[in-house]
């Protein structure tokens, strides 16, 4: 019974130190954390939970625990608002993936992105064609920034009095100058249409397309990648 009293307490002190350090420092929502901030939650709830299951680690070591990484944190925010140059290097900076209409894959292949990432990305900020993107941009926290062209701002076919046509998602047709046949075939069409195609949209090489879709609206969208500056 003792050793379930024991335990009770730890986990009241351990409550009570993490509502403190949380107001302490501050409260962020989970979208928002940098890596060092979800590192540094894995490495405090290790610390607390094998504290509280330690029976030869006392009340006054949890809290011992608790001050002293509750200091190291306080102490590290401090010291990056002064430090914003050591932040950058620390916590990286956001990155551009797609510039002004065109998709930069030195940038993709820095973080380590695949395209079908970047859509999953971009359909959860309600975009659904990669041609719809003016900039999109890689935040530090792991979340996308979209800009849409201007074409493509939001406005409903209801306020023009247009016809609804059945809506249906867009298809990957060209991924990093690769044909994708699944999609073509997806489509009903096959690779000479689409060199055919592409060739209209003046790309003479489809090793220049970065993405080319087969968009909602059943029209050809090609995205070349960025060209290197000399």
């Amino acid at each position: 019974m003792q050793d379930y009293a024991e335990i009770a307490t730890k986990l009241a002190i351990a409550f009570a130190g993490l509502w403190a350090m949380t107001r302490l420092l501050g409260k962020r929502e989970i979208a928002q954390l940098t890596p060092f901030d979800f590192v540094s939650s894995l490495v405090l709830g290790d610390l607390v939970g094998n504290t509280i299951y330690d029976e030869q680690a006392s009340f006054w070591k949890l809290l011992f625990a608790l001050a002293f990484w509750a200091a190291l944190s306080y102490a590290f925010e401090k010291i990056m608002e002064f430090g914003k140059p050591f932040r950058r290097r620390l916590e990286g900076k956001p990155e551009l993936l797609i510039v002004d209409g065109e998709i930069d894959l030195a940038a993709m292949k820095r973080n380590s992105m695949e395209f079908e990432e970047l859509r999953m990305m971009l359909r959860q900020r309600d975009v659904f064609s990669v041609s719809e993107v003016a900039y999109a941009i890689y935040e530090t926290n792991g979340s996308l920034s979209v800009l849409r062209k201007s074409a493509y701002e939001e406005v409903s076919r209801s306020d023009l009095h247009l016809d609804s046509p059945k809506a249906v998602l867009s298809r990957s047709l060209v991924e990093k100058g690769v044909v994708q046949p699944q999609a073509l075939a997806a489509i009903g069409r096959d690779e000479t249409w689409l060199s055919r195609e592409l060739q209209a949209l003046g790309f003479a090489d489809i090793r220049t397309v970065a993405l080319a879709e087969w968009t909602e609206e059943g029209k050809l969208e090609a995205i070349p990648s960025v060209r290197k500056s000399c």
